[in-house]
């Protein structure tokens, strides 16, 4: 079962989002800590599959920016900050520290925090599967930094990479558009996907002009075939 810890100083709030957790994913381990120095022991010992986290603890404005610099030293975990900072201005920053997504207090709902959270769990478990043969594409989908082909980058958009994400990880299979939908924040209909899909395929045939793996399945969505 995976284990979560959630690293916010307000404990009503910290209190909350353990139990949407709980309530997404029952049995999960939650571990909750409270301030920069307990947070960056726990790190320190611990290995956890996800951390929820906000940027200001206490007194301290950034004491989320040393932890998050801490797990990349340490164990490279996915992080998802939900802090009341305004996003405009730290989304670019957390994601340039390769955090997974910013959540900005009191502009979300649970729905949200819930579906952003499982997103990431889901990453989490592709990641940790055997590779398969098929090291012409290269990505990490913890990572939020562009694919290569054949040794070359992709320049994608993020809602872009997360579609080319779920259709390469299954490889030979249908992925319908009821399934892709979980993987946009917005748009959630067909001819928003088209559109990444249609993306996808230009940035791939900038680099490769014979690129035809992502194959349209009428009526039901789109697959990778090596």
């Amino acid at each position: 079962m995976p284990k979560v810890a959630v690293i916010e100083d307000d404990l009503p709030t910290s209190n909350q989002l353990r139990s949407w957790i709980e309530a997404a994913k029952p049995g999960i381990v939650v571990d909750q800590w409270f301030s920069r120095d307990e947070a960056e022991a726990a790190i320190a010992r611990e290995r956890y599959d996800l951390v929820v986290l906000d940027i200001e603890l206490g007194r301290e404005r950034h004491a989320g920016v040393a932890i998050i610099n801490a797990i990349n030293k340490k164990h490279a975990t996915p992080v998802l900050v939900v802090s009341a900072m305004p996003a405009t201005i730290y989304r670019s920053i957390m994601k340039a520290l390769d955090a997974w997504d910013y959540l900005q207090k009191a502009t979300f709902e649970e729905a949200d925090f819930t579906d952003t959270f499982l997103e990431i769990l889901r990453a989490v478990k592709e990641r940790d599967k055997p590779a398969l043969e098929a090291d012409e594409l290269a990505m990490d989908p913890l990572r939020q930094r562009s694919p290569t082909w054949r040794g070359q980058r992709i320049n994608l958009p993020l809602t872009a990479q997360r579609i080319l994400a779920a259709l390469f990880a299954r490889r030979g299979q249908v992925v319908s558009y009821e399934e892709l939908y979980e993987v946009v924040k917005s748009g959630r209909n067909r001819d928003n996907i088209r559109k990444h899909v249609s993306t996808i395929r230009d940035a791939f045939r900038e680099i490769d002009p014979a690129f035809e793996c992502i194959e349209n399945v009428p009526m039901r969505g789109f697959r990778w075939a090596d």
